[in-house]
């Protein structure tokens, strides 16, 4: 007997409702999602015109290395001098040659087009990883213009450290700790602000691996860093350590996203950059004395087990993936709070992570919802003004209260916390 229309409607309707949520069609929507997402980015690069901002000054600054400069202070471009680490170099110098000094466009954008669904992939896995979401969250995740702009139509190298931090990412979940360092220091090589993970990870490492595996991965890092800086740091170290690891950086007030609503004279007081270091310092203090590691006792008992035997885990109570990745996104939300300027192409350094970090709060969808359309609204307004910076640092404030009060170990944990 043939299917009549209202049984072909509600099988229809009950698979979208599988889709949606159903953990165990969880890829199913994602590729159906990526795939979208694939159509969607080849027609912003087919009808959306590039815009020139730092892609010009990468391929002139590489062409100065290629030509045998290893003088940081010396390596300059359009928009200013090279203040990104060895990492940033190598990355370019290859597309620098693939791309024939970077005037072929398209293959550029397709390059990048490609890194974007990688990008997007990731965080679906991800997602996956730690659990504890409806399946129809990830289709917030293709719906940033801003994203999609800054991969596709700006070049902007941080979505290299995006991904390889994804990755990274990946990898300390499923606890391959050598690995996850090793991209981390990769991606570390590209972008100073991949640091804002590294307090979580440090704490999660001497949780898992002890004090003296956690020094020698530190050393790993550096070691790393070193490898790749070795052209510059042979021949003149002190011009390479000041450019692409400048703590003191002062941004410009015209470009800043997050204190617009700050006077100029006020946003670059040097007692507003101090206040920022001690609020940040203080907020990472506080998460890890009394939010992150509880279902092992807490960070205190972590560090004294660790302390007493350097050669052991801090911890016998194993840490989740859910956790592991709550706790490092959280991290990073927290140093992009307190960060002493916001720029357009740093949205990258989280976009794909508001919606898993307003998953690990107790607010109702609605509520969530409005947090991540709220921080998507201020990264479109162009330029910035008081309102969308104030939107944005309010956004970002009512989302980290959120995980405070929340699942800040993830949502896997929270069981083992109440029974303590």
């Amino acid at each position: 007997m043939p299917p009549t229309p209202s049984t072909t409607v509600s099988s229809a309707l009950n698979l979208i409702h599988r889709l949606l949520l159903d953990p165990r069609l969880f890829w199913t929507l994602a590729s159906l999602v990526i795939i979208a997402d694939v159509v969607l980015t080849q027609l912003i690069v087919r009808f959306v015109p590039f815009t020139e901002i730092d892609w010009e000054t990468y391929m002139y600054q590489v062409n100065l290395y290629l030509k045998g400069e290893r003088n940081y202070s010396s390596i300059s471009g359009p928009t200013g001098p090279l203040v990104y680490p060895a990492g940033h170099v190598h990355i370019h110098a290859f597309l620098y040659k693939l791309t024939d000094a970077g005037k072929n466009l398209a293959l550029s954008q397709q390059i990048y087009a490609l890194l974007y669904s990688l990008s997007l992939t990731l965080s679906c896995a991800i997602y996956r990883q730690a659990g504890g979401f409806p399946n129809w969250v990830i289709l917030l995740l293709p719906l940033s213009k801003r994203l999609h702009s800054i991969f596709v139509l700006r070049l902007f190298n941080d979505v290299w450290a995006v991904v390889l931090t994804q990755l990274s990412i990946l990898a300390l979940g499923r606890g391959l700790h050598d690995l996850a360092i090793l991209l981390f220091s990769v991606a570390l090589s590209v972008k100073m602000s991949v640091l804002l993970y590294f307090p979580a990870l440090l704490v999660i490492l001497v949780r898992q691996r002890g004090l003296a595996t956690t020094t020698r991965l530190c050393f790993t890092i550096l070691s790393i860093q070193g490898v790749l800086a070795y052209p510059f740091l042979l021949e003149h170290p002190l011009p390479y350590i000041k450019n692409a690891f400048d703590l003191g950086r002062v941004f410009l007030y015209k470009w800043t996203v997050n204190w617009r609503f700050l006077s100029e004279e006020g946003f670059l007081d040097p007692r507003f950059a101090r206040a920022l270091m001690i609020g940040h310092i203080s907020v990472l203090v506080a998460f890890g004395l009394f939010r992150w590691c509880r279902s092992a006792g807490g960070v205190a008992a972590v560090l004294n087990r660790a302390l007493r035997y350097p050669s052991r885990p801090g911890s016998g109570v194993p840490a989740t993936s859910d956790e592991v990745i709550t706790t490092v996104l959280t991290s990073n939300l927290i140093g992009i709070l307190f960060a002493r300027s916001l720029h357009y192409q740093f949205y990258s350094w989280y976009a794909y992570q508001v919606p898993f970090l307003a998953w690990r709060t107790r607010y109702p969808v609605v509520l969530k919802l409005a947090i991540i359309g709220a921080i998507e609204y201020a990264w479109n307004v162009y330029p910035s003004t008081a309102v969308s910076s104030g939107v944005l640092c309010l956004a970002h404030i009512i989302l980290l209260a959120g995980v405070w009060f929340g699942y800040q170990e993830g949502q896997h944990v929270i069981s083992v916390v109440r029974q303590r």
